[in-house]
């Protein structure tokens, strides 16, 4: 994963799962994927 693409994973989790980035910042690249998709999916299910 690239930086940018991290990055954005963890802005978009801070905005809408509310989690603080002093955690977000010591995962792995895996760990931060599997937040992200679990609520990005969460997420997109809401919105339709």
């Amino acid at each position: 994963m690239s930086r940018a693409e991290r990055r954005n994973m963890i802005e978009f989790i801070e905005k809408v799962k509310g989690i603080d980035r002093e955690q977000l910042v010591y995962m792995t690249d895996a760990e931060i994927e599997h937040i992200y998709n679990q609520t990005y999916y969460h997420y997109e299910e809401i919105a339709e």
